[in-house]
């Protein structure tokens, strides 16, 4: 059997390497790339091409769950696990609206890991059957659909591309227009003009009002990321994968 091809994506590079020992030590994973932020994981995506995208829900700047919308827009095949410390109902009819097809806690066991990804690379949908086994999740996301998004608590439309969701990515994270140039191998010029369509379609007079605005609409944010727990060596215990 082929090693199914995997995108990791965490903003911490330590959980990211213990998850890559978890699923290469199985033999059948192949990780393909890994990324930090979302413009990484959206240029990750389309250059490597994965079969199943793991894909942290708290990342800087724009969120997991506005990657997964993004990626399922662009028609991406990869099926879209969306990882978390905190698992709650809220987040769950998000994932499912978004796309995701799993939504695992990271202080679960390797092994329970490995196990639901297998499930899910066999063609099951996690979340879909976590609806069917729970009547009351599923009567409120049905509740949830009929409504606009801003009325459901959801995310409101996204008026921007992909390449200026990537620049404003760059803003929420304090990168200035030469380090998002470099970031995003454009020139500096380039990233001006997306900055200044952005302030349009946003109607916002400035940076920090851009961010605030997203913000308001839930595609990112900027809270720090969560902290990492290791062990005394400074590694994680290989026994979870978080």
């Amino acid at each position: 059997m082929l090693a199914r091809r995997v995108l990791l994506v965490d903003d911490h590079p330590v959980f990211r390497a213990g998850l890559r020992r978890v699923l290469e030590a199985t033999g059948r994973y192949e990780i393909v790339g890994e990324a930090g932020n979302a413009h990484e994981a959206i240029r990750a995506a389309e250059e490597t091409r994965p079969g199943l995208i793991l894909l942290d829900v708290q990342l800087p700047g724009i969120t997991g769950l506005r990657i997964t919308r993004i990626l399922r827009r662009k028609q991406t095949r990869a099926r879209i696990v969306v990882i978390s410390v905190h698992v709650d109902d809220d987040r769950i009819i998000e994932a499912v609206r978004a796309g995701a097809v799993g939504f695992l806690q990271k202080d679960i066991g390797a092994e329970a890991f490995t196990s639901a990804l297998s499930r899910i690379c066999a063609g099951e949908n996690l979340l879909r059957a976590e609806m069917l086994a729970r009547p009351d999740l599923a009567r409120r996301l049905r509740a949830e659909l009929r409504l606009p998004s801003d009325a459901a608590g959801g995310e409101g439309p996204m008026p921007l591309s992909t390449r200026e969701l990537a620049v404003l990515d760059c803003v929420a994270q304090g990168l200035s227009n030469k380090e998002i140039a470099d970031e995003l191998f454009v020139s500096e010029q380039t990233v001006k003009n997306h900055m200044t369509s952005v302030l349009r379609k946003l109607n916002a007079t400035d940076r920090v009002g851009a961010i605030l605005h997203a913000v308001r609409q839930g595609w990112m944010e900027v809270t720090p990321p969560a902290p990492v727990h290791s062990g005394g060596d400074g590694t994680r215990d290989v026994q979870t994968v978080a």
